[in-house]
């Protein structure tokens, strides 16, 4: 077993424990909610530093946290008493414009990702904060701005480096390992360490879109409206329903910061000359009371929203797959939505009909491949005196609009610690996730995450 002495001298990285300086800086993951206090963190600046993580943990017996960007909601990028192998510091991002890929470190956000494509006028599917890791959105599957017409992120995933249980160093592609390639698309943190990722690129660079504001008496209409046109709508547009209370910003009426609103985020990524036309049914549906809609870079959408979702706030989320939305389950969203606990909590209905539709169910990790939304609830608010109402406000919604979803899963990216119901998130295609987990992890190293048990 290696001590921390040799540990410290295998890797490049810094091995920070308590008591040193930066040890509380670099403990903290995004969700305020989570005040871990690792044995040990490593931040890794290579795959052999990965490597020598990988083996410590497992020799020493300790939880293995791996942490990209930090965004886990239940907080899966930190443990108490274990290791934390931070992957941040490994965030280069190289794009081929000939073959239309990019390699990325594993640390890299949506921010590092789209600043190197953007310059090429490439994008693919990634989050709606850029500070998110681009590693553990695209494992778990990888719902976007792009989503309907470039697919789910892990659909763009055509190969990965991989540090297995037993410190392996691996290459997942079509080509070799094709099982693991198959399980990383969508199966989540559970087979490895995966050191970089090899994505494909699409033709985005400047697009139209943005947020339109209703009166939350609208809502009801604009979701149906939502509904019935995003099922047959141009691929290029990319929408989803939300709730939002007004902050103070230029382009919201001084007199309506504070209030709630309904809100469409738009964003097309066809010819931007079309845009206006695209998002017309939008505008047609009800009075817009303000909006922050025109071309723009795409980068400069997937960081609009960075303000809102600062490191540190406390957070609680709850998701479901959603394949129909009847008036009664729009209904309980105009009844239990408005009344948020906080200027950012919110539910937000994401479309992800279109592209990730052609792919079969069995294709891919990802298996609710029939659903026609992603649906979230999630509260962030600043203080544990706020627990209670905003846990409160999640579940009730939650619970309230659940039995109209049409399935029991939810989409792992966007669950909290507290599901229960891990097989129904994976679908159908849990066994055979638990076959791969056994033949690359068979004794849950990696457990730290939304966890699939090894097959016995």
């Amino acid at each position: 077993m290696t001590t921390i002495a040799e540990l410290r001298e295998q890797v490049r990285g810094p091995v920070i424990e308590p008591g040193d300086d930066g040890y509380d800086e670099h403990r903290r993951v995004h969700n305020g909610v989570h005040d871990r206090r690792p044995a040990l963190i490593v931040r890794a600046t290579s795959t052999a530093d990965a490597v020598a993580v990988v083996n410590h943990a497992r020799e020493a017996g300790l939880d293995l946290a791996v942490r990209g960007g930090g965004h886990s909601a239940p907080g899966f990028g930190t443990c108490d008493d274990g290791v934390v192998l931070d992957l941040s510091l490994m965030n280069n991002v190289y794009v081929d414009r000939l073959t239309k890929t990019a390699r990325t470190g594993a640390g890299a956000t949506w921010g590092d990702f789209n600043h190197a494509t953007h310059a090429y006028g490439l994008a693919t599917t990634g989050g709606i904060i850029s500070t998110t890791g681009v590693s553990g959105l695209t494992l778990g599957g990888g719902v976007g701005y792009l989503v309907r017409g470039c697919g789910l992120t892990c659909d763009n995933l055509a190969s990965a480096e991989v540090v297995t249980a037993d410190g392996r160093i691996v290459v997942a592609s079509e080509h070799e390992n094709e099982d693991l390639l198959w399980a990383l698309r969508g199966g989540g943190g559970n087979f490895g360490v995966v050191t970089s990722l090899e994505l494909g690129l699409h033709d985005v660079g400047t697009i139209y879109g943005g947020p339109l504001l209703y009166e939350v008496a609208d809502a009801p209409a604009v979701m149906r409206a939502y509904d019935e046109y995003i099922q047959d709508a141009p691929e290029h547009l990319g929408a989803f329903f939300g709730w939002q209370m007004a902050p103070p910003l230029p382009f919201i009426p001084e007199d309506r910061h504070g209030d709630m609103f309904c809100v469409m985020v738009t964003c097309w990524s066809g010819r931007p000359e079309q845009g206006e036309q695209a998002i017309k049914p939008f505008r047609d549906v009800a009075e817009v009371k303000a909006e922050h809609v025109g071309p723009m870079p795409y980068p400069a959408l997937n960081t609009a929203f960075d303000g809102l979702f600062y490191k540190g706030m406390r957070q609680y989320w709850k998701a479901d797959f959603v394949r129909d939305l009847p008036d009664e389950a729009i209904a309980k969203h105009a009844e239990y939505g408005p009344p948020t606990p906080s200027l950012t909590s919110t539910m937000h209905l994401y479309s992800i009909n279109g592209a990730p539709s052609r792919v079969g169910p069995e294709e891919t990790a990802f298996g609710h491949r029939d659903a026609r939304y992603v649906m979230v609830m999630a509260a962030f608010y600043d203080t544990p005196a706020e627990d209670e109402g905003a846990i409160r406000w999640v579940r009730d919604y939650y619970d309230a609009v659940h039995p109209y979803a049409g399935t029991e899963g939810g989409y792992i990216n966007m669950l909290s610690e507290d599901e229960g119901r891990v097989p129904q998130n994976y679908g159908r295609n849990y066994e055979r996730l638990q076959q791969v987990k056994a033949t690359y992890d068979p004794d849950n190293l990696f457990h730290v995450n939304q966890n699939i048990t090894p097959a016995r």
